[in-house]
């Protein structure tokens, strides 16, 4: 019994075509059960023929296909033709209305077919994109680990190699964390998100807390804007420990944010820190700055003044 509810259920959604013997059934009962409510309607109306028949037809295709169908719809006519449940005869206006019937029958075949054939596609469709997203997710991972096993190689031997240099290695070990962090960080809010205080400290934190000031009220952040966000506030906290505020004693970083609508403002203050001389031709991480935002009606301006960048974003928060 659990098998023909599972094969029923099956043929039903479209899942699978169900077996020649099962299909037959189910149009037999059906056939029987237009046949029976028919019977039921020609106590009140003898008039009607063919008209029950029609739910028969189209259950019956929509579970055991075209054939199945066009089946049901000849024995449903027949039925309706030669089956009489009072003193009315078959005449000339029962056949028209036969043409009729079978003329609407082969429409809705043809409906119900092509709609299962429209929802066996979209199935078929989302089945392959399923397997794609599990197959990518997988790659991911395991480049992930590849890429953090690497980072731990790379920490190891630079340590290694600058132990007689605590200096350098303590501003090289601070970057190496903070590239580090923001790898496990964009990986794990890939599917999620996370909130805007807790993605800058993930990226300013091996700086050094006292170095940084964050002022703005909790904002939890869709997983593809958090994304875009962390890979523009890792590449201005690089900019900051190579040549802004980070490479100075004294420089300092205040990082603030606010929400007017469903437009988010934030900006990058770094005081303290060496001056910034002439700017060359744009490269990799200016060009990420610029654009990273553009998915989301955002944008990114950076001014050099002497006391440090000051970087302003602008970009619209999506509903999660």
């Amino acid at each position: 019994m659990t098998k023909l509810i599972d094969e029923f259920r099956r043929g039903w959604l479209g899942i699978s075509q169900p077996s020649l013997p099962f299909s037959i059934g189910f149009a037999a009962f059906c056939i029987a059960s237009a046949t029976l409510v028919r019977w039921f309607l020609s106590l009140m109306r003898p008039d009607v023929f063919f008209t029950p028949y029609f739910p028969a037809v189209v259950f019956a295709t929509a579970f055991g296909g075209f054939r199945i169908g066009i089946a049901t719809a000849l024995v449903g006519g027949s039925l309706g033709l030669a089956v009489n449940f009072s003193d009315a005869t078959a005449d000339f206006a029962r056949l028209v209305l036969l043409i009729i019937f079978l003329i609407v029958c082969g429409l809705t075949i043809w409906g119900v077919q092509h709609y299962r054939s429209i929802a066996s596609n979209q199935r078929a469709i989302s089945k392959r994109l399923i397997q794609e997203q599990e197959y990518r997710k997988l790659v991911i991972e395991e480049l992930q680990h590849r890429l953090k096993n690497k980072v731990s190689t790379i920490h190891a031997v630079v340590h290694q190699v600058l132990q007689e240099q605590p200096q350098i290695w303590a501003n090289l070990d601070k970057r190496l964390r903070a590239l580090s962090a923001t790898d496990d960080l964009i990986a794990r809010v890939d599917g999620s998100g996370c909130d805007i205080k807790d993605l800058l400290l993930s990226e300013l934190g091996p700086y050094g807390h006292v170095r940084f000031t964050l002022n703005g009220n909790p904002l939890f952040l869709p997983a593809q804007l958090a994304v875009s966000l962390a890979l523009i506030f890792h590449e201005l906290a690089t900019n900051a420990g190579k040549y802004g505020a980070f490479s100075s004693a004294r420089g300092l970083l205040q990082v603030s944010w606010s929400v007017t609508g469903d437009r988010l403002n934030i900006t990058w203050d770094e005081t303290e820190g060496p001056a910034v001389g002439a700017v060359g031709e744009a490269g990799f991480g200016t060009k990420l700055l610029k654009s990273a935002l553009g998915p989301f009606d955002g944008k990114t301006e950076i001014a050099f003044l002497k006391t440090g960048i000051h970087c302003t974003m602008q970009c619209r928060i999506p509903k999660a």
